[in-house]
């Protein structure tokens, strides 16, 4: 490829509207051009980059007896109706009706087009197990689209659906999967991919994980032990508190606190320490707006994805209002009178001496004993682990919060689908069975702007050569020059003929719009060929991450840059 034909701009000015590093460099090096909010168009490198993750993909899958298929992108509703979804899953949906008036979904995940293209095939357990896989274009409508790649609304995405027929098969297969993963992170230049613990969200099943890249501009936030091997995202981790309880309990005591609300605004007045208060935290579900009260230590924050697993639905901050009988900044959880549903998390069980809000405009209670004075609460987990928090796997104080990319996933959802849309197989005493269901997903283009966040320096991405565009870049500077001319076109026509995927710059422009050309194109190895170079009968070979540098006779360069590229393989 000749890269005065290549089409996209390259320019050294960063994006105004870019926030981290890997959108910002892919627009800058023509891989990609915005269309809509969330949605965009790959230039020629950026297709050659996740053609080639892709190709990663698909060989890691088969490896591990996958069959490659293909669902539609456009289904009926019916079969969505048939799971339960097509009413439970909300705006992130698109939904339309053709010219016929029958209603239609836009694909944003497969598994009902799996369980309907097996479930005839699969009515025998001798058929089992097996696992089908598509790479395959989606589109979620996120509310939030942002960075890039990294969170879109039209994607590519490879997503994987095992059948089997017992739970220690489907946790066999699943172990193999998430080995697969771990090379194909591996092969594609991120070994550093971490696999920790999640929450199934509106896939469903009981076992899940997620693969994170550890990044500070991750949206994910991700729980580490630095004393064991306990990780998990911080929706599914579980929050541990060592509830200390005083000797004596004081009396419940009604303090006038004027104009006074806010858990840390309380705690100063009444000179305590915040973990040793009880805050209510309100929502409201989403379904009819009804009240959710939520009692919690007041240092500690709830996780909203452990409340709605709890109740079944979705919800939202409360708006509360003169009619609702709640006293916000004052509520408590003794002598609460109305029609809500009341929570309490287990940071607060057995505690005693706390403050809390007394149900009565300005005013709050001091010498709460949950055990006496709230007689019969049930206690749930529902915090948000902390930084320095107590693991649950080892039982130190250990907690280390990052932040991460999730560049994959999977769920071992069981008979969650199958079980909805009547897909049933004949085991060996002739009775019907619901098959049970893995599924494992990777974001194709999630992927590749991952990657050029973990590899790039301030002058453009430096790709891993097993997915980088081309594997070579051929500087010709001072092309008007006819040695140099007619040299670098020889090695390139030499390269392409020995299978090398080479870009060829031989643009009459200056060395230095060369060479910023080629950081932005991030190829691993450089060929400079210069009428300096000429002169001394050499050529320049030099890595893109600066680790390298060599010149070779020109007579030989050839050779040895194929030798080079064998070693780097």
């Amino acid at each position: 490829m000749k890269l005065e034909k290549l089409v996209g701009e390259r320019f050294r000015e960063k994006p105004s509207d870019c926030v981290v590093d890997s959108h910002a460099l892919m627009v800058r090096g023509g891989y990609m051009k915005y269309v809509a909010n969330g949605i965009f168009s790959s230039y020629m490198p950026l297709k050659r980059i996740t053609r080639k993750i892709e190709q990663i993909i698909r060989e890691e899958m088969d490896a591990i007896d996958g069959q490659e298929v293909q669902f539609p992108v456009v289904m009926p509703a019916s079969l969505w109706q048939e799971s339960g979804r097509y009413e439970s899953i909300g705006k992130e949906m698109a939904r339309f009706n053709d010219r016929s008036g029958s209603p239609l979904v836009l694909g944003m995940t497969h598994e009902e087009a799996a369980v309907q293209l097996v479930r005839d095939y699969g009515q025998s357990y001798t058929k089992y197990p097996f696992m089908v896989y598509q790479i395959q274009t989606k589109f979620r409508d996120e509310a939030r689209p942002r960075a890039g790649l990294i969170r879109v609304r039209e994607f590519t995405m490879k997503d994987a659906y095992s059948f089997h027929t017992s739970q220690a098969d489907l946790e066999k297969y699943y172990d193999k999967c998430h080995k697969a993963y771990e090379r194909i992170y591996e092969r594609v230049g991120l070994p550093e991919v971490i696999s920790v613990a999640s929450d199934s969200g509106m896939m469903g099943g009981s076992i899940s994980h997620e693969f994170m890249l550890l990044t500070p501009i991750g949206e994910d936030s991700i729980v580490i032990c630095t004393e064991c091997d306990y990780r998990a995202n911080m929706e599914a981790a579980e929050c541990i508190t060592h509830n200390k309880r005083n000797d004596l309990s004081e009396e419940l005591t009604l303090v006038h606190t004027p104009n006074i609300h806010t858990v840390e605004e309380v705690c100063e007045f009444l000179h305590c320490d915040e973990k040793t208060s009880c805050k209510a935290v309100v929502y409201q579900k989403n379904s009819d707006d009804s009240y959710i009260v939520l009692f919690i230590r007041g240092d500690l924050e709830v996780n909203e994805t452990k409340l709605t697993n709890y109740l079944g639905c979705d919800i939202h901050p409360a708006v509360i209002t003169e009619e609702c009988e709640l006293n916000a900044g004052y509520i408590g959880p003794v002598n609460l009178n109305g029609d809500f549903t009341v929570l309490y998390d287990r940071s607060l069980e057995g505690m005693n001496n706390l403050s809390c809000g007394a149900n009565v405009c300005e005013y709050h209670y001091t010498g709460l004993d949950m055990s006496r004075d709230v007689q019969g609460a049930e206690y749930h987990d529902f915090a948000k682990i902390q930084e320095g928090g107590i693991c649950p796997h080892c039982g130190k104080p250990a907690i280390q919060v990052s932040r991460g990319i999730e560049v994959g996933n999977i769920f071992q959802l069981g008979t969650k689908y199958t079980k909805s849309m009547n897909m049933t197989y004949i085991d060996r005493d002739g009775e019907a069975q619901y098959p049970i269901m893995g599924c494992y997903g990777i974001g194709v283009g999630r992927l590749a702007a991952s990657i050029c966040e973990a590899h790039h320096d301030d002058y453009g991405p430096v790709w891993p050569l097993a997915v980088a565009p081309w594997q070579v870049h051929i500087c010709a500077v001072r092309a008007d020059n006819a040695d140099v001319k007619s040299y670098a076109e020889g090695l390139y026509e030499k390269l392409q003929n020995k299978g090398v995927e080479v870009i060829f710059d031989d643009r009459e422009v200056s060395a230095g719009v060369m060479f910023s050309d080629a950081d932005l194109l991030g190829v691993p190895f450089r060929v400079i060929v210069s009428p300096r170079n000429i002169k001394q009968n050499i050529v320049e070979i030099v890595s893109r991450d600066k680790s390298f540098s060599q010149n070779a006779p020109m007579d030989s360069a050839a050779d040895e840059i194929l030798r080079i590229l064998s070693e780097a393989k």
